[in-house]
């Protein structure tokens, strides 16, 4: 048996025997967490239908084309290429919708091509940052978020660029 196998269950053991060290209840902590963790559910099923929406209005009204079509010289230019741009868009705003942009990157231009490649580190590289904003912050009333989408757009454009280059440089 391999240490990796272990270290699950010994974290569970370790948590137990430190709760009951410390002379805490953990099983009734766990389902309190539980609650805790289902009301959190409950809370941000109207932000995640609002964002779920917006999304689908955004690419169904051929605005996602429009970006895109503003954008692709720029890539172009860095050598980017322009079929990975819809990752570039699509990932701020959903994890699910870039699954499937993914996918159907990898369905076209097969899993070994230079643009799966990029798209699936592009993936890997960002957050739904948009989605992230507006779920969570909204489900624990955060109005202001002040730096946090001008920090996460920055990151998630420093993630796209840095992936882009990487295969590039790597694959290429």
């Amino acid at each position: 048996m391999h240490l990796a196998q272990l270290i699950l269950p010994l974290l569970i053991l370790f948590i137990i025997a430190f709760g009951l060290i410390k002379k805490v209840a953990v099983y009734e902590e766990f389902v309190e967490g539980g609650k805790e963790g289902f009301t959190t559910a409950v809370k941000i099923i109207p932000y995640l239908v609002a964002m779920l929406f917006a999304i689908a209005m955004f690419r169904a009204s051929g605005a996602m084309e429009i970006l895109i079509s503003i954008i692709a010289p720029v890539f172009s230019l860095l050598g980017i290429p322009a079929e990975v741009l819809p990752m570039a868009v699509v990932r701020p705003l959903t994890g699910s919708g870039s699954v499937g942009v993914l996918a159907e990157l990898i369905q076209t231009h097969g899993a070994d091509s230079m643009i799966v490649k990029i798209a699936a580190t592009m993936f890997g590289s960002t957050e739904t940052t948009l989605y992230v904003l507006a779920v969570y912050f909204g489900a624990v009333n955060i109005s202001k978020t002040r730096y946090a989408l001008k920090a996460g757009l920055i990151a998630d454009i420093a993630g796209f660029l840095a992936a882009s280059f990487i295969c590039l440089i790597y694959f290429g």
